[in-house]
Order: structure tokens, then C-alpha cells, then sequence
């Protein structure tokens, strides 16, 4: 189960860290995704003052809240300035979305230590938060552009029923003669989640969490747990609905699947019925999008969604509820998405002022 891996790997580095760092784990609110990449984020820092000679400890266990209660800006600065030039396991450097999520991993520490944590008489660790004096990176790139890219990584239109028509007719054709069993046994469950992530919006990790007890299939309604464990509740498009039940007629018997099992979308391995996982999906809908000729991840499913949603309803509140946000400002991309409008206007104030012109 996606939780319980998690867990799991929350706990593998909770035991390589100081206390305070395990008193701040069980002081937050933070989805276990989240806290996890947090806690990555911050043994990386703790890595980085240890090879610095900023702190003498030899383990990350050993470091001292004395080391960071004495930081200054100009070391935080160093450390923004070392993740700039390190190159990620794709062997491309840094991007900014990467270094602001290590900066809001140890604002979140920072802001522990200095204000929640009481566990000093009563008192936080220590008062000064050098966090407080570090900006987020701003990326340099506009809205516009990054709708331009983005737009290119959507399978808007007609495009997603050809993907889904590939995955159900063509890809057998490419799929090597040892992966054709399995791709025979799991194409309507691949279909299914495919469909799903495009006609409701949802997160990968949700579309892997979903539940028996949560497909309302006669309303084509979803109950999903947000990230923080919150419930809602959203509409499914209703083109979507006959990949989810050929999968839901199979999935009983092609899995093995004891009647007590919770989860929807099943995998079997090593002789066990089990949840699918999220990393799972990823590579599902890597492989399929690659041989279909526009590779992308779930996340760009989701983005589909939200920008076809916005196109018709023009409503950022609209698709905000629909994407589980709880504000606007992360659907402001998807006003700038269909650039066909704005080129347009364009056009049309030129052809006004040549008038105009002609006129005089």
C-alpha cells in the first residue's frame, strides 16, 4: 500500500536523525509524501554542513541545533548556490521548483525549532530564524512560456482518445514478445487509470488510493483523500466511464482478488494481490505515452484536464475544487494555456488599426 511505503521510508530517515528532527516529523501536518520529501531535502542540507565543516558532527544523528541556531544568511546563501550547481539523477542541474522545495523544507524546520517546538522549559530551541531572511527562487520564465511548453505536454482534444485508442489497438504491435502477456492481462486496468486521471483531474497518488467503496459509477462520482487526508468528492466525465467498468468486470477474477480487497486498481506480484503503486502508474504511463510518440507523465494527464476544464468554464474556482486546490493560484497557468485567443486579439487590433488607417 502507497501509505505504508511511505511510512516506511519516513521512518528509514527518521533513524538517521537527530531528535529534533523526530520531534519536528510528529509536529507537522504535512502529507507523508510531503514529510518525506522534506525529510530528504534536510539530510541533504545536514549533509552539506557536515562536508562544509559548518558543523563537526560525523553523522547527520550528531548534528546540534546549536550549529543552526548560529547560521547566517550568507551560509544559507552557499548552500542555494551548491544545489544550483549539483546535477539531479537525470544528470540535469538543479531547477528552481527543486531548490525552492529545499528552501520550504527548512523554512518548515526552521519554524519548528524557533517557534512551535517548547520542549526547552517550555521554550522553542532557539529564536533566530535565518530562514526568515531567504527568498524563494523566482523562475525566470513567464506564464506564457511555460503555458507554451506545457501545452506541447497535453494530450488535449482528440488527442487523448487516440492515445487510449493506441493503447487498446496499436501498442500490442510494438510491445516485445516477453512483456505481451502482462500487457494483455493489464491493458483494460491501464485504460481504466489512464481514463480516470483525464476525466476527473486527480493526483497519482489518489488515482492509487482509490477504493472500491469510492467509485460511484450510476452518479460517476469520486471520493478521493486529498493530500493531507482530506475527503472530497469530484465528477468523473462521463466518456470515461466505460474504461473504469470494463476494468471493474475483470478485476475480480484477471487479479484474484479476495472479496475483502479495498483497492480498485490491483496488481499481482510474486503470487499476491496487491494495490498498484503510484511509481507504478508513473512507469505505466511513461512507457504507453513514449511508444505513442509524445512521451509524458500522469501529472500532464492532470494538467489535460485542468486546462480543457478551464477552457470551457473559464471558472479558476471551477477548477480549483475539481483539481482538490485550495486557491486560485495554481490554475493561473491554465488562463494562458490556449495562446489561439490571444493571438487572435492581436490580429483583430491590428486589423482595427489598419482600418483606422485606411480610413485617414
Amino acid at each position: 500500500m502507497e501509505t505504508q511505503k511511505y511510512l516506511e521510508l519516513i521512518d528509514t530517515e527518521l533513524k538517521k536523525m537527530p531528535d529534533f528532527v523526530q520531534e519536528y516529523n510528529l509536529g507537522t501536518n504535512h502529507s507523508l509524501a510531503t514529510s518525506y520529501q522534506y525529510l530528504t531535502e534536510i539530510r541533504r542540507f545536514f549533509n552539506w554542513l557536515r562536508q562544509e565543516g559548518i558543523s563537526k558532527a560525523k553523522t547527520n544523528k550528531e548534528l546540534s541545533t546549536d550549529t543552526l541556531a548560529t547560521l547566517r544568511r550568507n551560509d544559507i546563501m552557499l548552500y542555494i548556490n551548491y544545489l544550483g550547481h549539483t546535477k539531479n539523477q537525470q544528470g540535469r542541474l538543479n531547477s528552481p521548483t527543486t531548490i525552492n522545495r529545499s528552501i520550504n523544507a527548512l523554512r518548515s524546520l526552521f519554524k519548528f525549532l524557533t517557534i512551535t517546538a517548547d520542549n526547552n522549559d517550555g521554550n522553542p530551541y532557539f529564536d533566530r530564524n535565518v530562514m526568515l531572511k531567504i527568498d524563494s527562487l523566482s523562475s525566470s520564465q513567464t506564464l506564457n512560456y511555460r503555458a507554451h511548453v506545457l501545452e506541447s505536454h497535453m494530450y488535449t482534444g482528440n488527442m487523448k482518445y487516440e492515445f487510449l485508442d493506441f493503447i487498446e489497438s496499436d501498442y500490442e504491435k510494438q510491445c516485445v514478445k516477453q512483456a505481451l502477456p502482462s500487457f494483455k492481462k493489464n491493458k483494460e486496468r491501464d485504460m481504466a487509470i489512464v481514463a480516470l486521471i483525464l476525466g476527473t483531474g486527480i493526483r497519482v497518488s489518489e488515482c492509487a488510493n482509490v477504493n472500491m467503496k469510492d467509485l460511484n459509477l450510476n452518479n460517476a462520482i469520486l471520493d478521493v483523500t486529498r493530500k493531507g487526508g482530506q475527503r472530497d468528492s469530484v465528477p468523473i466525465a462521463e466518456w470515461t466511464l466505460d474504461y473504469i467498468q470494463q476494468y471493474k468486470e475483470i478485476r475480480q477474477t484477471r487479479y484474484n482478488a479476495p472479496k475483502n480487497e479495498q483497492a480498485f486498481f490491483l496488481t499481482n506480484w510474486h503470487n499476491q494481490t496487491k494495490r498498484i503503486t503510484t511509481n507504478a502508474i508513473e512507469k505505466m504511463v511513461n512507457k504507453y505515452s513514449a511508444a505513442f510518440g509524445h512521451p509524458l507523465t500522469p501529472h500532464k494527464l492532470r494538467h489535460t484536464l485542468a486546462s480543457e476544464l478551464y477552457d470551457i468554464t473559464k471558472d479558476q474556482v471551477l477548477v480549483a475544487q475539481q483539481l482538490g486546490q485550495k486557491g486560485t493560484s495554481a490554475t493561473d497557468l491554465y488562463t494562458h494555456v490556449d495562446q489561439k485567443k490571444q493571438r487572435a486579439a492581436l490580429n483583430e487590433i491590428t486589423n482595427e488599426e489598419k482600418k483606422r488607417h485606411e480610413d485617414n
